[in-house]
């Protein structure tokens, strides 16, 4: 398993595919670690990520660490992390359609070779890349879909939005993120 994806992201380190592998300081391909039972994919690499070439290292990933150990996960043991592209867009914009499909060999790879059980699909961005023609992830977090290899998909919300939104009060999206990150150990610890 790590063979492969060792293979694929020296692939993904050559790529030329679009224009941002111009302007990308590295890529961003995976954190955390490689497993069977959990993958959250990301939208985009932002600017720290850039810099170090790993996801979700900036305020929104120590968040994010904060809400795995909350119920007992951690990237370290339990999660692995990637993004549906791989370089970072400039000023953080949303990847255009032509360079999401120049990175999703890439992430389809990362899927196959590991064949999560759990998928998360954290952001607006990532629902669009993952469930086409699903918009809004206020409509869409908090619930399973089908994924591949017979997975089981659910949106939440990105940590940078919870950022944004400080409030712990019931409906909130703290709150929201609350209910959706027990229900994913309830489904984790039933793998």
């Amino acid at each position: 398993m790590n063979n492969l994806l060792s293979e694929i992201e020296e692939k993904c380190r050559n790529c030329k595919k679009c224009s941002l592998a111009a302007s990308r300081t590295n890529i961003v391909f995976s954190g955390g670690i490689p497993n069977n039972k959990l993958m959250l994919i990301g939208e985009a690499p932002g600017y720290w990520e850039d810099q170090k070439g790993e996801p979700f290292v900036g305020k929104a990933g120590q968040l994010l660490d904060k809400i795995f150990n909350c119920v007992g996960l951690s990237r370290q043991k339990d999660v692995y992390i990637c993004n549906t592209i791989k370089c970072r867009p400039p000023e953080n914009r949303n990847p255009l359609p032509d360079e999401k499909f120049a990175c999703r060999e890439y992430l389809d790879a990362q899927i196959e070779i590991l064949k999560p059980r759990i998928i998360l699909i954290c952001g607006s961005v990532a629902l669009d890349s993952m469930l086409p023609g699903k918009s809004g992830i206020t409509k869409y977090r908090g619930q399973w879909f089908n994924g591949p290899y017979n997975s089981k998909m659910m949106p939440i919300f990105h940590p940078s939005y919870l950022l944004r939104n400080d409030s712990r009060e019931k409906g909130s999206p703290k709150w929201l993120m609350w209910q959706d990150i027990k229900e994913i150990k309830r489904v984790y610890d039933e793998l």
